[in-house]
């Protein structure tokens, strides 16, 4: 195939037991009023922010299952938090586990569904006349910190 290995799972059989923890944060950026439907609770299909942590949780229980080469973590914490900003709502997502590789892939997923329920469940907002969403867009999902032992 052109010199390139072919496709495969890294062993990580003989690494070792240790403490990880990772955090990644992002943010979608939404209009004015769907930020005031949100704090007010007025949202048709219920609160998004309970609904994202749900589906955030469900998501980082299955990365492994969503990134092919992933490995299957034994998570043993997840922790959520949403802030509701001007433009934007922020989520940050911190994974825990003690295994032989990080969780940093666990917490990136857990954010990014978090952020596109968040769209699913206010897309009805925030589309213009011609049913675009002209405003809306997700940012700077990242990494901000990963710990290892």
């Amino acid at each position: 195939m052109g010199g390139v290995d072919p496709v495969k799972m890294v062993d990580i059989s003989p690494k070792a037991v240790v403490h990880r923890e990772a955090e990644a944060v992002g943010r979608i950026i939404l209009r004015p009023e769907t930020l005031k439907a949100v704090r007010e609770g007025a949202v048709k299909k219920g609160d998004p922010l309970t609904v994202a942590e749900v589906a955030s949780i469900q998501a980082v229980k299955r990365t492994a299952e969503l990134i092919p080469l992933c490995h299957p973590i034994p998570v043993t914490s997840i922790q959520l938090h949403f802030t509701v900003g001007e433009d934007h709502i922020e989520v940050r997502c911190r994974v825990v586990a003690d295994y032989k590789t990080g969780v940093e892939m666990e917490a990136l997923t857990g954010v990014a569904v978090a952020l596109l329920t968040i769209w699913d469940m206010v897309k009805y907002l925030e589309k213009d006349e011609r049913g675009q969403y002209p405003h809306t867009r997700i940012a700077e999902i990242k990494v901000v910190e990963k710990l290892k032992g």
